[in-house]
């Protein structure tokens, strides 16, 4: 699969650690999300309050939002561990009984992609998360018996970039669910001037905006583009970062004002170019680009759709009019003809 800088998700271990190193450690420190910081420091602090674990949580939405973070954060405010694992490393009963078995008193488990756990990962973690119990069975045959091992109350926290994959019996047995969002460009600037002060870059304020315009309303592409215009300023010896040095060094990456890279504009260009702008099947797009159509649908698609440049009708993609207006290209028919 391709590297694109623009991804939400997670693409090398470097990377991870660069985006770990700007993550806050309290809510105090949370930029963005308000309502839902908000409904959570007051379940953390009744949970605090009571001194009680507090209640499995679900967090849901787009990759590169801040549902890691949030878990994190919600430890740390706690006082207790944060264990992480994932939906598709748990595959057997035996995986999740090692991690459940050692939990302390408190302990918060982090699931993530919690929607790809094997189904009968799924319902063994049922009366864990009910009554604090699992039943686990030894032998097979005429010789299996079950043993019935308690376990200290513990946080389970989920988090999903597809809430629908989500069983009902495992979505009803969480006491609180939140989404997260994509964020403003004025809140990804907030969050681009926080990391540059941790990161010891100068910034002005008009260039932590133009960041956060070509972010995609992601803090971790954030993150990730002033990583890239940073170092583009160390070579260049560039002291304070401004709106020249985001735009040529973003430009150099292939990064246009409004966030959009190569594959973007390939796919927008090409269903003008050879579709007229559309209806066309996204089968006949991925084969006239030559990409799989599970990265067009789940890696392109989402953002254009989000902001207008893309639509998705009865018969099929069609390019939008704020995509043409933005890329400079007109439909072909009568006086109109390719711009580009």
């Amino acid at each position: 699969m391709r590297e694109r800088i623009v991804t939400p998700d997670k693409f090398s271990e470097d990377d991870e650690k660069y985006i770990a190193s700007l993550r806050p450690g309290r809510l105090s420190e949370y930029v963005g999300q308000t309502k839902v910081v908000e409904k959570l420091s007051v379940s953390i602090m009744a949970s605090t309050q009571r001194g009680e674990s507090h209640e499995h949580l679900l967090l849901y939405g787009p990759p590169g939002l801040g549902k890691t973070t949030l878990a994190h954060i919600l430890a740390a405010e706690m006082g207790t561990r944060l264990i992480v694992s994932s939906g598709p490393t748990l595959q057997r009963t035996g995986d999740l009984m090692g991690i459940l078995t050692n939990l302390e008193e408190g302990d918060v488990l982090l699931i993530d992609e919690i929607h790809r756990l094997a189904p009968a990962v799924e319902e063994f973690i049922y009366p864990a998360m009910e009554d604090f119990k699992v039943d686990f069975v030894v032998d097979k045959g005429a010789f299996a018996r079950v043993i019935n091992v308690a376990l200290k109350k513990f946080t389970l926290i989920g988090a999903t970039t597809r809430a629908g994959l989500l069983s009902a019996p495992l979505r009803d047995r969480f006491g609180i669910v939140h989404h997260l969002d994509f964020y403003p460009p004025e809140e990804l600037a907030r969050i681009v001037i926080r990391s540059a002060g941790i990161l010891n870059v100068n910034i002005n304020d008009e260039s932590a905006y133009d960041i956060a315009r070509r972010s995609r309303g992601t803090p971790r592409i954030a993150n990730r583009l002033l990583r890239r215009v940073r170092d583009f300023c160390q070579v260049k010896n560039i002291e304070t970062i401004d709106s020249i040095s985001v735009a040529d060094s973003l430009d150099m990456e292939g990064i246009d004002s409004m966030g959009l890279d190569d594959l973007d504009r390939r796919l927008l260009t090409t269903m003008v170019n050879f579709y007229n702008g559309g209806p066309v099947g996204i089968e006949s797009i991925a084969a006239t680009l030559n990409e799989e159509t599970g990265t067009l649908e789940e890696m392109v698609e989402p953002f254009l759709l989000k902001i207008g440049f893309l639509k998705r009708t009865r018969n099929g993609r069609q390019v939008g009019d704020l995509a043409l207006k933005h890329l400079k290209l007109k439909k072909k028919g009568g006086s109109q003809q390719d711009m580009l």
